[in-house]
């Protein structure tokens, strides 16, 4: 793997992607979200993590972080495992989600490619993270990240699509505490 595609300074900020295996649309519901919420909240309060823009689409999510503290590759990959534990077992016991024997073959069968899991992957393995060097990388990667909800159709207006922090940047109350670029 490229050098390009990894954390080399923890005292940088990151435009991450986490990337569902075979795109699978998981985040269509919210009780999946507000898992993924609830870890970066942890993470945030207990594991030095700084989330300073993020998404939840479907599919994927993208972030720009960065930590002041622990090793961003260590925080980063705990919380893929946690989220990773936290949605299967959401999955499994949700009697109100029909969509459970078609996406459980789909995350078993990436599990059993992969060496690092026994039977279960949920997230595809890299996190294709970008440093973000200069004030004017960290806008664009800012603006693509509040953008997304709007090129996929979901809201006419960033700012309106409740699982973003885009909602805060329009003096709107989001559901992530952000931390802000001066």
């Amino acid at each position: 793997m490229s050098r390009k595609y990894k954390f080399s300074d923890n005292d940088q900020l990151y435009f991450i992607t986490f990337t569902v295996v075979g795109w699978v649309d998981i985040f269509i519901r919210r009780e999946y979200k507000e898992l993924l919420l609830e870890s970066w909240r942890f993470c945030q309060r207990e594991k030095d993590l700084e989330i300073y823009s993020w998404c939840i689409m479907t599919s994927h999510v993208h972030m720009i972080v960065g930590s002041k503290g622990r090793p961003l590759p260590k925080i980063v990959g705990e919380m893929k495992s946690y989220t990773s534990r936290s949605i299967r077992k959401a999955i499994t016991s949700n009697p109100a989600e029909s969509r459970k024997e078609w996406i459980m073959p789909i995350l078993m069968q990436a599990g059993l490619k992969n060496g690092n899991n026994k039977d279960w992957q949920l997230w595809q393995q890299h996190n294709h993270p970008i440093e973000l060097t200069t004030q004017h990388m960290f806008y664009q990667k800012l603006e693509y990240i509040h953008r997304n909800p709007v090129e996929a159709g979901f809201v006419e207006n960033e700012e309106d699509y409740l699982y973003s922090s885009a909602r805060d940047f329009y003096d709107k109350k989001g559901l992530i505490e952000l931390c802000y670029v001066v």
